[in-house]
Formats: C-alpha cells, sequence, structure tokens
C-alpha cells in the first residue's frame, strides 16, 4: 500500500515533519535509515525516512521523493517479521513462496489496509489536501 500526497511547505523535510507528527499524534514516531528498500542518496549513503509506527507489525514509512511531495508506505517495521510477512522482491519464487504469500494476503491485508488508513489520517494533517 502506497500513496503520493503533496505536502505544505512548512513540513517540507523530515525533522520538521517528525516534530509536528510527534506533538499531533499518539504513534511512535522516528527518524530512521530506509533498511526496507535500501534507498540510497547520490553519495552512495542511505537515505533517511521517518517511520509512524502503531506497533510491531504496522507502520508507515515517509520520505520525500521530490520538493513538496511525500511519498507513504506501508511497512512491517520488525525486520524479522518483515522477512515473513512484509512484501516479497525476490524475482523468481518456489511455489510454497507463492502458496505462503497468498495466505499471507488473505489473513493479513484487512488488517494491514486498516492500519494503513489510521496512519494515513495522521499524515494526512500536514498536506495540501487537509
Amino acid at each position: 500500500m502506497e500513496k503520493i500526497v503533496t505536502i505544505k511547505n512548512e513540513y517540507n523535510s523530515l525533522e520538521t515533519l517528525h516534530d509536528f507528527l510527534k506533538t499531533t499524534s499518539s504513534f511512535e514516531c522516528s527518524i530512521e535509515y530506509d533498511k526496507w528498500e535500501v534507498r540510497t542518496n547520490t553519495n552512495g549513503q542511505m537515505e533517511q525516512c521517518l517511520v509512524l509506527k502503531k506497533s510491531g507489525m504496522h507502520a508507515v514509512k515517509l520520505y520525500f521523493p521530490r520538493e513538496n511531495v511525500l511519498k507513504i508506505s506501508y511497512i512491517v517495521p520488525n525486520l524479522i517479521m518483515n522477512a515473513y510477512f512484509g512484501k516479497s522482491v525476490k524475482r523468481r519464487r518456489d511455489v510454497i513462496e507463492i502458496i505462503a504469500g497468498k495466505i499471507k494476503e488473505v489473513l493479513l491485508a484487512p488488517a494491514q489496509k486498516k492500519a494503513f488508513k489510521e496512519l494515513e489520517k495522521v499524515v494526512y494533517r500536514a498536506t495540501m489536501q487537509n
């Protein structure tokens, strides 16, 4: 689950958005290196993102792909749980991985969608659509 939104000018950096979300939401908020997608900058260093966490299984990752544009992506914040329940990026998967992926989609998709919507509402307060 992903969404791209236009952000207000006063929240156009990870630090200012972090401060805003810490004061307006009850969810845990932190700035971390993007270990889910492993995005790198022009110097080859890992990019940072903002993680808004509801629980050990549900969170959204926020980052700026370009100025005033915020990308909101669902993640599983716990890296061990992410290995089992996160989005698979493997190009080729065997039969067991395909079956496990379908079971995971059926069992976890409703809870993930609900958590994404809750966290998205919090982030929406800092957007232009507000």
